[in-house]
């Protein structure tokens, strides 16, 4: 009789907790909980795949597989905000493949608020917990903005969002024969800045520590990144 009555127990039990759910739906946690902090080691990732791409020794990829996982959800570990530039592609150049990286690309890698937009995007929904503002060498946006002259509408658009790098370049190396490389790295910083200025999501992300933010720059004939001092490790050339 006793061993009847601690079954019935049992399943009275049971048949409430299924109740509960039931009545409830399915247990839930606040989002806050389900996100992980900011970590250096994205940014190590980052590096990592870099070298191979520098060293040749790219990892294969099943592409067929990674299709087929990320059909219904992505997330993306990392945001790249880079140049349209043909020959720095940020998949390529830090070997990664499909639903790795979150990639918005812009001449110059400026950022307006549709690039803005897609990086709060990143960040707030897809929990990306890495932005890095990626320039490169002879940048053809910068060196518009520095040589001048008259644009269409739509690069000109581009160009005034650079102008204020090349001033500050300028004002730093005033007898540089060449300002352009200078150029390039004022402008990666400034619209790295740009980001934090403009964005309340992303500062408040930065300020949890949800978020990490890093630049960087590309170089044409090596294939190297280095990341800026002061954000990442790395250091400039």
């Amino acid at each position: 009789m006793q061993k009847i009555k601690q079954r019935f127990s049992l399943k009275l039990g049971s048949c409430l907790v299924a109740a509960a759910l039931l009545f409830l739906g399915p247990l839930s946690f606040p989002a806050s909980s389900q996100k992980p902090s900011a970590s250096k080691e994205d940014l190590t990732r980052l590096i990592a795949g870099n070298r191979r791409f520098m060293q040749g020794r790219r990892r294969r990829v099943n592409y067929e597989r990674e299709r087929a996982a990320l059909i219904y959800e992505q997330h993306p570990y990392a945001t790249v905000l880079s140049c349209s530039d043909s020959r720095v592609p940020p998949e390529i150049v830090f070997d990664e493949s499909l639903g790795k990286l979150f990639v918005i690309r812009v001449a110059g890698n400026v950022v307006d608020l549709v690039a803005l937009g897609s990086i709060e995007y990143a960040a707030e929904h897809l929990h990306s917990k890495l932005l890095l503002v990626l320039g490169h060498e002879s940048c053809g946006a910068v060196k518009a903005a520095v040589d001048g002259g008259h644009y269409s509408p739509g690069i000109e658009a581009i160009v005034e969002k650079i102008k204020p790098a090349v001033e500050i370049a300028k004002r730093k190396h005033p007898d540089a024969i060449d300002i352009l490389p200078y150029a390039v790295v004022e402008n990666i910083e400034l619209q790295t800045k740009s980001v934090l200025a403009q964005s309340e999501i992303i500062s408040r992300l930065v300020e949890n520590r949800e978020l990490k933010i890093a630049s960087g720059e590309y170089w044409l004939r090596s294939g190297r990144v280095d990341i800026f001092p002061g954000i990442g490790e790395g250091s400039r050339k």
